[in-house]
Formats: C-alpha cells, sequence, structure tokens
C-alpha cells in the first residue's frame, strides 16, 4: 500500500484520469473528493462489501436452485419428443399427406 501524507487542498493523481482531493481533515476524520470518469464506479468500502455478499448469495442460490429445474425439463422434452400426439391437436387431426393445411384460398362463390 503506498501511504501519502497530504494537506487540506492537495491532490493525488490516480491513472493521470482518476483525481483525489484532501478537503477537509478534522479529528479523526478526513473529507475527500474524488474526480473520475463517469464509467469508473467508486464505491465506499462498506457499500462494496456489502454488495459482494449480496452477489455471491445470489449466485449460490441461483446455482442451487438450477439442476433442479434443468432435470425435469430434460425428461420432459425427452417424453415429449417420443410420445404420440395429443387428440385434438393439430398433428393429431391433421391428414397423413399433410401436416400444415397452408394459407386459406378464395372462395370461388
Amino acid at each position: 500500500m503506498l501511504m501519502i501524507t497530504r494537506r487540506a487542498g492537495q491532490r493525488v493523481i490516480v491513472g493521470g484520469n482518476i483525481v483525489i482531493t484532501l478537503v477537509e481533515v478534522s479529528g479523526q476524520t478526513a473529507r475527500i473528493g474524488i474526480e473520475a470518469p463517469k464509467s469508473m464506479p467508486i464505491f465506499r468500502e462498506e457499500i462494496w462489501v456489502q454488495v459482494v455478499r449480496e452477489n455471491e448469495a445470489a449466485a449460490q442460490a441461483a446455482s442451487a436452485v438450477l439442476p433442479d429445474i434443468v432435470a425435469p425439463l430434460s425428461a420432459s422434452a425427452q417424453t415429449t419428443s417420443t410420445s404420440s400426439p395429443v387428440a385434438g391437436t393439430p398433428a393429431a387431426t391433421a391428414g397423413p399427406e399433410r401436416a400444415d393445411p397452408g394459407p386459406a384460398q378464395p372462395s370461388a362463390d
């Protein structure tokens, strides 16, 4: 870790496009200002730790649920592809010569 001593109003430049300014020191508290590109997310440490924990918990919950969902869907897909058509559905009622009736033809009336 780089340790730098700064007085109020002095700055530190990071990476050429981030400027950290020591705005004020009052007892044990320092106020800093950070100038950075809008595309650069900036978080206080306690917020960042909370976000990381929530993301990890969500990822663990999602990975625990997915195998339970995928197995029944796979079994259902295999059963559907090998089963016969259900009575009343277009595949069951269409003639053997053509399953798709095609577009409607105008009547000759």
